[in-house]
This record gives C-alpha cells, structure tokens and sequence, in this order.
C-alpha cells in the first residue's frame, strides 16, 4: 500500500473516530482552543463504569469516592472520565463511561475486590493532545473537532478513546459552568501507518 493511501485510510479512520467521539452539532464555533500534547506518566486509578445519561453521573462519582474513603483510599489528582461510546449513536440511558479516580498504588492491593463494575488498575504513560474547555463554553462539538483537526494537522492519530479532566471539582456547579482539559491519547504517525 503506498503512502498516500495509506495516509488517506488514516485520515478516514481519523473522521469515523471524531464522529463516533462526538455528535456533530449544527452549530459550529469559530473559537480555537490552542492544543498541546503532553506525557501522561502511569497512574493507579480507582475507577467504576457508567451507564447512562452523562448529566446523571453525579451519584456515580459520589459512590465511587465513599467507596474510596470505605476503603482508606485517597485521591492523588482531578477525577476524570473516559468516554466509551458516542451518544450520537446510542441512546442518552446506554451511554458508558469509565470514572476514573487517581490514587496511590498500594490502592492494587484492593485489585479485584470492590464490584462487578469497579477496580483499581494501572495506566500506562502516554502522550496526549489537550484542550481546555473554557466555563461556559457549551459547544462540544467544536472543541473535539478542532482537537482532532489539530492532532490530523499535526502528524499524530488518536490512538485510544477521549476523555476529561475536571479542574472544577464543584459538583453542584453546572457542567457548562465548570473548566475541563478534554484529552485524546495519541501517537506520532510512523513510516509504518
């Protein structure tokens, strides 16, 4: 397969993924966050599964920090959440997302023991592409456009799914209201892709 083709399957792979990540919204911002990418290192984290409408997460992310204080577990950094799946394509109550609470890792002791749905596992370092979602700023849509338009310009690939960091950690503010870092893991496109 020649190289055009190849970048050409890419940047199709590229599209599927940013609309499976996103909705895509009527309305589109002219705003453009400015982008970075950064090192993640590797984080134990204390993390449940969700289902259902991302505004109802609330008593997901309450139980899974008592579940944490339950278990003398503190937490090291922001929460934040990966998201699963689009809700563009599946229904608002099917949607799933992975809470994730860093913390120590003497927490692994507790592998395996805290639920069906909810563990302590290790991240693996990685680089990601990061924007800032500004309070107030409503239209998702654009800002993972211009995220994954910035990581396409730039020479990477998105290499695993979205998600969110929440620098507010004011539950009872509205979500527009609050500041997130909204990351996509990524990686440099090699002679090989």
């Amino acid at each position: 397969m020649n190289k055009y083709k190849k970048m050409s399957l890419t940047l199709t792979a590229l599209v599927l993924t940013t609309a499976m990540t996103i909705g895509i919204c009527a309305e589109q911002s002219t705003e453009k966050s400015e982008v970075t990418v950064r090192r993640l290192e590797p984080q134990t984290v204390l993390y449940t599964i969700y289902r259902g409408e991302y505004g109802k997460m609330g008593k997901a992310i309450g139980d899974l920090y008592a579940l944490a204080m339950k278990n003398n577990v503190i937490p090291h950094s922001s929460l934040y959440c990966v998201y699963l799946n689009n809700p563009q394509y599946v229904s608002a109550e099917h949607c799933l997302t992975e809470i994730r609470v860093p913390v120590g890792e003497d927490a692994l002791k507790l592998t395996g023991t805290l639920g069906e749905m909810t563990d302590i596992k290790t991240i693996k370092a990685m680089e990601v592409a990061v924007t800032k979602k500004s309070p107030g700023q409503t239209d998702h849509a654009s800002v993972y456009n211009n995220l994954y338009l910035w990581i396409a310009k730039n020479g990477y690939v998105s290499a695993d799914n979205a998600c969110e960091i929440f620098t507010s950690n004011n539950w009872s503010m509205d979500y527009a209201q609050m500041k997130t870092e909204i990351m996509i893991p990524v990686r440099k496109i090699s002679s090989n892709d």
